[in-house]
């Protein structure tokens, strides 16, 4: 049973519709005009409004606009004794979800009848359809939120597994053994510097490259900068965002890069490391890394132990890529394209 408003000036045609309509399971209310009709729904629900066309004062058209002004509209069945189609047509375009042509006798009830049938049927598949939207923003949130979390634990955690490396390095006196350690600490932090950028921004699947090389390179000019041996980063980097997986590693593949760069372009001066990153169409990213130093041989370099090597080819393979390198006019560039997604 629906609960429907006929809207119409003629005094029978109300009475018999409230008649033949209730015969056929509803439950009808009335209106003599336009305006009384849009009070009484403004006041009360209406599954559906029935509306005349000709009316005096405010029509159809007219009634109908007010009526789809109000905060929770119903759907209107426009009803007209006028066969021609553009009154149909303004009143579908004006917001009418169906029209029926007044006719004389049953067949017009049965007409309405069946109209509110399939109106009702829309707004039922319209409403579950809100509800399921609704239902898929609130798990996507509680999703995301609960992914944030993970994101923020896991950040913690390497944050202090960091911080134990750093510790643990400190209190070695073998020379290789806490540079190795100094290395891993560095690796850690690339990793955990991802997962900060995740939880603390609005997108919990991708990683703004700019804001998060950014802060990387900030960290790793801490690291191989000093007043004794000032080694300048610069950053050019555009706002490309990269799912986690290919984020981090790219920000090992940036962390190796620099170090390298810092340790064995300019093992015992002062010098300029520049890092690149820029779009490469729509689907690729390429990734540069220069300095003006002695050079690199492209595999292990002298005095290393190679692990940056191997990370570098790891981390690019899993990118569906390689690092290329080649001499520039005072030191080495180290390059690598690779798709967005």
């Amino acid at each position: 049973m629906a609960r429907i408003l006929y809207i119409d000036d003629d005094a029978g045609l109300c009475r018999l519709a409230v008649r033949a309509l209730g015969r056929r399971g509803h439950e009808v209310a009335t209106a003599g005009d336009g305006a009384e009709g849009v009070a009484r729904a403004a006041a009360e629900r209406f599954d559906i409004v029935a509306v005349d066309h000709y009316m005096p004062g405010l029509d159809g058209l007219a009634t109908l606009e007010r009526l789809r002004a109000l905060s929770e509209p119903p759907p209107v069945v426009y009803v007209t004794g006028s066969e021609e189609g553009r009154i149909a047509v303004a009143a579908l375009r004006a917001g009418a979800e169906d029209y029926v042509i007044k006719t004389i006798g049953e067949d017009f009830f049965d007409l309405l009848d069946a109209s509110f049938a399939q109106v009702l049927a829309r707004s039922e598949l319209q409403r579950q359809k809100a509800q399921a939207e609704d239902d898929l923003r609130a798990s996507n949130a509680r999703l995301e939120a609960l992914l944030a979390e993970v994101n923020h634990r896991v950040a913690n955690s390497l944050q202090i597994v960091s911080a134990m490396v750093r510790m643990q390095a400190t209190a070695l006196t073998d020379e290789g053994a806490r540079t190795a350690l100094d290395d891993t600490q560095r690796r850690i932090a690339a990793i955990a510097q991802v997962h900060r950028r995740l939880y603390s921004g609005h997108d919990v699947e991708q990683v703004d490259m700019r804001d998060y090389l950014g802060a990387l390179v900030d960290e790793l000019a801490l690291t191989w900068s000093s007043a004794d041996l000032p080694r300048e980063l610069k950053l050019a980097a555009e706002p490309i965002r990269l799912p986690t997986d290919r984020a981090v590693s790219l920000g090992v593949i940036v962390t190796e890069l620099v170090s390298n760069a810092c340790k064995y372009a300019y093992p015992d001066c002062a010098g300029e490391v520049r890092i690149a990153l820029t779009q490469d169409g729509d689907d690729f990213f390429l990734l540069a890394v220069e300095d003006d130093g002695i050079g690199l041989s492209g595999e292990i370099a002298p005095g290393g132990t190679g692990v940056g090597t191997r990370l570098i080819r790891a981390m690019a393979q899993s990118l569906h890529s390689a690092v290329e390198y080649a001499s520039v006019d005072k030191g080495t560039r180290a390059t690598l394209k690779a798709a967005v997604r």
